[in-house]
């Protein structure tokens, strides 16, 4: 009888055994940290196309730029399905990423036509109770810090006094309510930066004529006081005569579709200049800036050269550091004028070749050593200027990659570039002088390394500046959707022939 007994009960001890260590496994497993996120919302992976990626070097490891990781992509919402943007398509006005206007939310339905010079556009929640800086002398520090470029109270990059004769030239002389020169920011978490970064653009404000900027601001609900202090400049930049637009935004690249939210967040930022087209001119130009740290004359050394080599695009050129030497960081969207990346990764996406920069492209490496201004099929690098009509005229938008087509997988600052070069607005050159990075103190870094701008200029021939400008791009652009998974395809793939 007690061995049947024993024989009906343990199964059931073994059961609740059994049981038991599942439910303790579970509250152990619950208590397992998500992953923590940078500034840019990006995290460590191997693939430059998923949500989040991360790029293994004999050095380290580094973090992708949001604007290139991840590759959640949908079908584009183009004109006609081509692959070429509908430049009617309000869904491309509401992004901000390099992916295809998939930003297939015609943007949030309760956008306010733009009429005032400062405008808080409310079409989203405002940042959480979180989102605060308490201490209201510490909101002061920021904004005398940054309307006050040579305050030093709060940390900022170091930068040398302008060259004024050298960008007189740019200074906007139209008369009436025109936007000659429009700069876009997509921000999140960046506070530390804000003095060196908005600090930097409100100068060049103040040198081309503030009646004629205007500063259009998408913030990402960060929790460091990031929408605090660029809600509380607006009447200073009001005052300065800049128009001032400012949008708190809901968008999260961390989920979902990643360059989808980002070509969203990018568009978004360019509302204001798309709604606002009466205020636009034949030569009103677009500078569209990441949360790097950059000196005034960066950003009008950007201007200075779009004018001089008559380019319709200019672009940066942005550094990491995972070593003791500066990396190039961009690398998953540029390519150079031979279609292929600025250095060879290969399929285990080391870049342990980071240091031979167009080691294929022998024209442009000299350019680039010599600090000249070369041509690119497609480039981003932390800033870029870029012609208003681009967007107002061609209604190009960032967008996503073209699923149904089958269009290679890529980031928004690239397809954008593509999709320029379709519309005939190759003219895309990279401006090696201006070298930036994404924290005061490697920004400092980098330009010990690489030197300001004035360094280089004060040395160099304006007539060296020019180039031969490629009427066509390449025939082929390598296509990396996954550095294990790399190829070469036609240029212009799923987009149809312009009528």
């Amino acid at each position: 009888m007690r061995h049947k007994l024993w024989l009906l009960s343990a199964p059931v001890a073994l059961f609740l055994m059994l049981a038991l260590s599942l439910y303790l496994g579970g509250d152990q497993l619950s208590r397992i940290p998500l992953p923590s996120f940078t500034s840019e919302g990006s995290i460590l992976t191997t693939n430059p196309t998923q949500d989040t990626g991360n790029i293994t070097q004999n050095t380290g490891e580094i973090i992708q730029d949001a604007e290139e990781s991840a590759q959640d992509v949908e079908e584009s919402t183009q004109d006609g399905g081509d692959g070429a943007p509908d430049a009617g398509n309000s869904k491309q006005d509401a992004s901000n990423s390099t992916q295809d206007p998939s930003h297939v939310t015609h943007g949030p339905s309760n956008i306010t036509t733009i009429a005032q010079d400062v405008v808080d556009i409310t079409n989203s929640s405002k940042p959480s109770k979180d989102n605060v800086i308490k201490d209201a002398a510490n909101i002061t520090s920021y904004i005398d810090a940054i309307m006050d470029i040579q305050a030093h109270s709060l940390t900022r990059l170091e930068c040398p006094d302008l060259n004024s004769t050298r960008y007189s030239n740019l200074k906007a002389s139209n008369q009436g309510s025109s936007i000659e020169y429009f700069f876009a920011l997509d921000l999140r978490q960046c506070l530390t930066l804000l003095p060196t970064l908005l600090g930097s653009i409100l100068e060049a404000m103040r040198f081309l004529g503030p009646e004629r900027c205007a500063l259009s601001i998408v913030e990402g609900h960060s929790p460091d006081g990031t929408y605090d202090v660029v809600t509380a400049i607006r009447q200073d930049v009001k005052n300065i005569g800049a128009s001032y637009f400012i949008q708190p935004s809901k968008i999260d690249p961390s989920k979902g579709d990643r360059i989808q939210k980002l070509a969203e967040l990018r568009n978004l930022a360019l509302r204001p200049l798309i709604d606002n087209t009466d205020r636009v001119t034949d030569t009103t130009t677009v500078l569209f800036l990441n949360d790097v740290a950059i000196c005034t004359e960066d950003i009008l050394e950007l201007l200075f050269q779009r004018t001089a080599l008559g380019a319709t695009m200019t672009c940066a050129m942005d550094w990491t550091y995972v070593g003791h030497d500066p990396t190039f960081y961009d690398v998953w969207v540029a390519r150079g004028i031979n279609g292929d990346s600025f250095f060879e990764v290969p399929p285990d996406g080391n870049w342990n070749w980071a240091w031979n920069l167009f080691w294929n492209a022998e024209e442009t490496q000299a350019r680039f050593y010599e600090n000249l201004p070369f041509q690119a099929f497609s480039c981003w690098n932390g800033a870029v200027t870029f012609a208003a009509s681009v967007v107002t005229k061609e209604g190009l938008r960032f967008r996503r990659a073209n699923r149904e087509k089958k269009e290679c997988e890529q980031g928004e600052p690239q397809l954008f570039c593509k999709d320029m070069w379709f519309h005939g607005l190759g003219k895309i050159a990279v401006i090696p002088t201006v070298n930036l990075e994404y924290s005061v103190e490697k920004g400092e870094m980098i330009k010990k390394a690489k030197g300001f701008v004035s360094d280089h200029v004060a040395t160099q021939d304006p007539a060296g500046d020019k180039f031969e400008w490629a009427v066509e791009p390449p025939a082929k652009v390598k296509c990396t959707p996954t550095w294990d998974h790399q190829f070469w395809k036609a240029w212009n793939e799923t987009l149809s022939k312009r009528k």
